[in-house]
This record gives structure tokens, C-alpha cells and sequence, in this order.
């Protein structure tokens, strides 16, 4: 099933990039937002997102969708997809959300493709690929920032993400692999610390990030995990907002008051830490994947690291499955997507130009 036409939902700066880079890769791109978009070098059209028949008439006669959405609209999203037999996209770190998509994918014509942002997505393809170097398989620890460059205040941070993505990352359980043993546990707890590029970075338990992972590895690692990285003292304030004062039992306010108190900024850095230990030839060995990646011009328009790294990600799945490399129908688990390909996409290829830090 090759396809061409792709819908993009949501024209935020992720799913606008998203759009152009669909368009540069040479997709036939629309638009859809539930609100006028203008200056796009795409066409655009205006439907309510969360009305399934309005959503199925604008979805006609394409052949594939990238949901860039808040992810509660994604099961509505992918239910619509799946009925007009079209290939899905989506960028979401939501376990139930994944769990329904999987479920469709047992009877669709294309493929159903959730998580293909930045993490679960390509950390998962990095933490896949140096797990594959060795005989055998110790752990694969996989840790992700998204940061401002230049940060102020106690918490030291931006909310250059979703801030409804950000909330659930910090309060739904975590599925880890610990000591051979599939299970979750809290988040914004194991606290470690990491050095990038001699920057001191925390990094704690957060929920999604590791996608399939933790069933796919299952028996065969003895530790799995994944955890958000940011500044140090960042966590224990966070603790003491959502658990102390209570805010963990209304997410929406919560989020509506970190984004007041910081709001996106220009100048971020996305950082990548992945590393896997196991066995080669009886020898205990290490790999490192370390990565900052930071803001980059494309399309004569500076980005942001966040909005190019998860951008491009998903653009890049989505010219595999176009040429052939990625199976076109069915459920994708990231950790299946072969990271050299990946990374030699026309898309694939920002990673490769846009980041400081070692090779691995």
C-alpha cells in the first residue's frame, strides 16, 4: 500500500514543521486544524477535530494521516483512520491511547504507527540499535531532556512542550525491567545524576518513554528503563507542587500554572543520553549514545530543538514506510525501526547536523 497524500492534524510548531518537512520529502501535504491557519505553503482546512464524521469527510481521499494532537484526541483520531483504511501517525506518549491503536492495527489495511516522536520514538531506535551490538544484553537506560538553553528560577525550565504531556509524564506510572522483573513503578523517583557535555543534569522516573519496550525486551534484558532529564533541584520542587499542595488531583490547573509561570522559549537544547551493557565474546562492554541537539534552521525559519527533533522523527518513520523499508500494515513498535536507514532519510539526516556530543 504506497501512499503520497498525508493529512496533518494539528498545526501547532510541531505539527507544522511536521507538514513542511512531509512536503519537503516529497509528500502532497493538507493541513487540518480546528482553527484558520494561515501563511502555511500547504493547504489547509478547518474541521473539529474531535467530531468523528467531521474528521472522516476531511480525511477523505488521503492516504495516510499524522495525528500531532493532544493525545486524549487520538483515539477518536486513529478509530477514524482505521475505518477509511489509512495509514496512522501519531507523536503520543499515552499507554491506553497505544493499547487501543494496537488493538486496531489487528484489522487495518495500513499501518497503525503510534509514539513516533522523540521519546517513545527515537530513543527507543537508538536504545534498539546498540542492544543489537552485543551477544548478550545487561540493560538499556534511555534518558531524554528537552530544556531551555539559558534557564532561570528554581525550576529551571520552559515549557516548550505540551504541558498536558508534561503532567501525565510526571504522574502515571513507569514501566521498567528491574532486576529481570517486568513492573511499574512511581514516577519522579530514582533519582540519578548525569553530565553532558559538562553540563550536571538529574534525571528521574517519568511515564511513556519507553513505548513497547518493556514487551519486547522482556527475558531477554535484566534492566530496562527510562527516565527525564533536567536541572538540578528540578524534581524535588515538582514533588513538593503535585504531591504537597495537591495539584496531582487537578492536572488541568496544574498545567495551566507551570505554563504562566514559564512559558516556551526560543533557545532550548534537547539532550540524549542512551547507553546499553551486555556481552560481546564473554567481555563485559558499554555503548553510548550522547547527544545536544539544539535549535536549527529549516526553511529559512529558525526551530526549535524540541519542535525539529520530534518533527523530524516522525517524518522520517513516515518516508520508510513510503520507500518500502518499514512493513506498511500493521502495528510498529519503534524499537523494530533499523536507526542507519532511519538516519538516511532526507529527514532522518537532521539528526545527524543538528546535534553536538559524541558519536556512537
Amino acid at each position: 500500500m504506497s501512499f503520497r497524500k498525508v493529512a496533518v492534524l494539528g498545526l501547532g510548531k510541531v505539527g507544522h514543521l511536521a507538514a513542511e518537512l512531509l512536503a519537503g520529502a516529497g509528500f502532497e501535504v493538507t493541513g487540518i486544524d480546528a482553527r484558520e491557519v494561515s501563511g502555511c505553503p500547504f493547504p489547509v482546512k478547518v474541521a473539529d477535530l474531535a467530531d468523528t464524521s467531521a474528521l472522516s469527510a476531511a480525511l477523505s481521499g488521503n492516504d495516510a494521516v499524522l495525528s500531532c494532537l493532544p493525545y486524549h484526541l487520538n483515539i477518536g483520531v486513529s478509530t477514524v483512520a482505521h475505518g477509511l483504511g489509512l495509514h496512522y501517525f501519531d507523536l503520543t506518549e499515552d499507554v491506553p491511547t497505544t493499547q487501543h491503536i494496537r488493538g486496531l492495527a489487528k484489522t487495518s489495511k495500513g499501518i497503525m504507527a503510534p509514539q513516533c516522536g522523540l521519546a517513545p520514538g527515537f530513543v527507543g531506535i537508538v536504545g534498539a540499535h546498540l542492544a543489537e551490538q552485543f551477544d548478550k544484553v545487561r540493560s538499556i537506560r534511555l534518558r531524554v531532556g528537552a530544556l531551555p538553553q539559558n534557564p532561570t528560577g528554581l525550576l529551571g525550565y520552559a515549557f516548550n512542550w505540551s504541558p498536558e504531556g508534561v503532567v501525565n509524564e510526571y504522574l502515571n506510572d513507569c514501566e521498567v525491567i528491574e532486576e529481570g522483573v517486568h513492573k511499574n513503578v512511581s514516577a519522579m523517583e530514582w533519582l540519578e545524576t548525569i553530565y553532558i557535555d559538562g553540563v550536571h543534569l538529574e534525571a528521574f522516573t517519568t511515564s511513556g518513554g519507553l513505548g513497547t519496550m518493556c514487551e519486547t525486551y522482556a527475558g531477554r534484558v535484566e534492566n530496562l528503563d527510562y527516565k527525564t532529564m533536567r536541572y538540578p533541584g528540578h524534581v524535588q520542587l515538582m514533588n513538593f507542587f503535585f504531591h504537597e499542595l495537591l495539584m496531582r488531583e487537578n492536572r488541568e490547573t496544574a498545567g495551566r500554572i507551570l505554563t504562566h509561570a514559564k512559558p516556551p522559549v526560543d533557545e532550548d537544547v534537547v539532550y540524549v543520553h542512551v547507553a546499553a551493557e551486555g556481552w560481546v565474546e564473554g567481555q563485559l562492554k558499554r555503548k553510548e549514545f550522547v547527544r545536544a541537539y539544539y535549535p536549527l534552521e529549516i526553511g529559512g525559519r529558525r526551530r526549535t530543538a524540541i519542535a525539529w527533533t520530534t518533527s523530524a522523527s516522525v517524518v522520517a518513520v513516515i518516508e520508510m514506510v513510503r520507500d518500502g523499508a518499514i512493513p506498511a500494515k500493521g502495528f510498529l513498535k519503534q524499537e523494530d525501526i533499523p536507526l542507519s536507514p532511519y538516519l538516511a532519510t532526507r529527514t532522518g539526516n537532521y539528526y545527524n547536523i543538528g546535534h553536538r556530543g559524541r558519536n556512537a
